[in-house]
């Protein structure tokens, strides 16, 4: 059997859990008997990333927004090198895999998650905290079946004499249409958007805005162009069609979902300790080194950037000195991994490859501009997983590399082929390419 380690007053066990950043890892409170997960992450990758400010952040949102219907976080602690986050160990699993499980819900347990999300909603609101990534992916399910938000990694607090949020960002099939037009939005309204669409998805068993091509979907977002399915109840699309109202100004506020006769039944409002006291010490303790933020940019930052390359990380990643392999996509250089350039903003590659992937059916997990795809092989005998990370090479050209995570190698040659082949008009090719596609046409002709 083996051993079991300490951290703090926490027995350390398995790891229950991946990242790019961290791993999870259950343990177990010596003092409580409380099971706990533990997130593990690396000092010295936290700042090479220049990641402290933006998970200081999100740590000291959790701990700010203390609900029932909301993982908790307990604690940080910290050594020389490791950073460890105390959450609250989780049992059930996403609501995504309960969906992808069982299709659409019941209207009964759908009104009941959309109850349960909500509530926990309605109080990041009134603690100035506005999740701006919610879907079923990032809402978690205990032992007992209630609902539990988490993923804080894209929120943000409400700042004095600011009204409207400015960073375009989000899951593209769930995000507000005024979070696209790039005129600033209301982080409330475009969080009750993104619950109107879950209440859609659990009803329904499918997304109402599903298109592969990006300028379609956003179409369709921006003009509200839904239909509900004949089982929908009429209270259920009075509720849907109320909230996924294009306007902003007319869509229904959480105070008139709350009032709703549909919402109200069987409704059992979550009881907590109203003013439970908030300590960030830990978090200050762990975070605030001077020698951290040397390296970290401001917090506050509503933005987080691509990592940039620079000429040695370049020659690093190629094969030997020949960077060529970073423009072409030959069969022999996708055998564990794919990389193409782009000239399209770190933001449209990021939504789009999101939206490519959700199209074939995968599942995607984003943190900055890296990207975990995961689904079935073709015979869904076997999972493989996939990451993606966007890079800058220069001032308006961005690097995707693709590299096979887990999963047969044949798999993820079709995979690569496929995925990289409705990527097609986001890769730049450079003029020798161009030339030689424009051959190749010519020559089929004749």
């Amino acid at each position: 059997m083996v051993a079991l380690r300490k951290v703090g007053k926490y027995e350390v066990g398995r790891t229950i859990g991946e990242g790019t950043f961290a791993k999870v890892k259950f343990a177990q409170n010596n003092e409580t008997g409380e099971s706990v997960a533990m997130k593990v992450l690396d000092r010295a990758t936290i700042i090479k990333h220049k990641m402290a400010d933006q998970i200081k952040r999100e740590i000291s949102i959790m701990k700010l927004v203390r609900h029932p219907h909301v993982v908790r976080l307990h604690e940080v602690l910290a050594s020389r090198k490791k950073i460890y986050i105390i959450l609250e160990f989780i049992t059930g699993g996403e609501l995504f895999d309960k969906i992808v499980h069982n299709g659409k819900l019941s209207e009964n347990d759908s009104r009941k998650y959309f109850q349960q999300l909500i509530d926990g909603v309605d109080y990041c609101h009134s603690k100035g905290v506005y999740h701006r990534d919610l879907k079923p992916e990032n809402l978690l399910l205990d032992s007992q079946g209630y609902l539990k938000i988490s993923d804080f990694g894209l929120s943000a607090l409400r700042v004095e004499g600011v009204r409207l949020l400015q960073t375009t960002c989000g899951t593209p099939n769930y995000v507000a249409p005024e979070v696209l037009s790039h005129k600033g939005y209301d982080g409330a309204l475009a969080d009750i958007w993104s619950c109107g669409v879950i209440l859609y998805v659990l009803l329904a068993g499918y997304l109402p805005f599903d298109e592969v091509d990006l300028g379609t979907l956003y179409s369709k977002v921006e003009k509200a162009e839904f239909s509900c399915p004949p089982w929908f109840s009429v209270g259920a699309k009075s509720m849907i069609h109320r909230i996924l109202e294009p306007n902003p100004d007319r869509r229904i506020r959480i105070e008139d979902i709350r009032n709703d006769d549909w919402f109200l039944k069987n409704y059992v409002s979550a009881t907590y300790v109203e003013n439970e006291d908030v300590n960030l010490d830990d978090v200050y303790a762990v975070f605030d080194d001077p020698e951290e933020h040397k390296a970290c940019e401001p917090l506050g930052n509503d933005d987080v950037a691509p990592l940039v390359l620079n000429a040695f990380d370049l020659i690093t990643l190629s094969q030997g000195l020949n960077l060529s392999a970073l423009f072409e996509r030959r069969q022999d250089n996708v055998k564990h991994q794919t990389r193409f350039v782009s000239q399209k903003p770190a933001k449209v590659l990021l939504s789009s490859i999101e939206v490519v992937a959700q199209s074939m059916g995968l599942k995607t997990h984003i943190r900055n501009y890296k990207m975990r795809v995961e689904g079935l092989s073709a015979d869904r005998s076997s999972h493989f997983s996939v990451m993606l990370e966007i890079f800058q090479v220069a001032p308006s050209i961005f690097m995707v590399n693709i590299q096979r995570a887990a999963g047969d190698t044949e798999e993820y040659l079709k995979f690569s082929k496929i995925f990289c082949g409705k990527l097609d008009d986001l890769i730049f090719r450079p003029a020798v390419e161009k030339s030689r596609s424009r051959l190749l046409r010519v020559s089929k002709r004749q």
